[in-house]
């Protein structure tokens, strides 16, 4: 892969982190405010909510990282190595405790009867990519590892 398709692929990456991580700083705080201020019976809801959501914020900005360091195996022509395995397992990982963070949260939030059907349908839409990634990153490290055990059985034969 050439070094200009990395590079646009690692300023993708450093784009979507600094928009999530702009979003998590300023937009959220300020959604939730308004929510709080519309919805008064529910504004005692607006921390733990927010909290949660900063929660899940981790394991994808931890994915993220792997995905810079699978990039990196990538630039340095080591793409078919055991850290590139992990890094695809360790964003699977994330991938799955963001599932669980937000099916628990909506659930939480449905027992409480503060569900709203937007939040519903945006959770329900992350879940779904969510495991469209886990899906897709279990192709590949499957794939990836196949791939390995056939260069070294090359390797063994030469």
């Amino acid at each position: 892969m050439g070094y200009k398709k990395i590079s646009f692929l690692r300023m993708s990456i450093f784009s979507i982190g600094f928009i999530v991580l702009i979003m998590c700083a300023f937009w959220l705080p300020t959604v939730a405010r308004k929510a709080a201020v519309m919805n008064p019976e529910y504004a005692y809801l607006r921390f733990p909510v927010l909290f949660a959501l900063y929660i899940t914020a981790i394991p994808f900005f931890i994915a993220l990282y792997q995905s810079l360091k699978l990039l990196n195996s990538i630039k340095k022509d080591n793409a078919f190595s055991k850290l590139a395995v992990n890094s695809l397992g360790n964003i699977k990982n994330c991938a799955l405790i963001i599932i669980v963070l937000y099916v628990l949260g909506m659930l939480t939030l449905a027992m409480l009867n503060a569900l709203h059907p937007g939040l519903a349908v945006m959770g329900t839409v992350i879940v779904f990519a969510t495991l469209v990634i886990i899906l897709f990153t279990m192709l590949l490290q499957q794939l990836l590892k196949n791939a390995i055990s056939l260069k070294s059985e090359n390797e063994l034969t030469v």
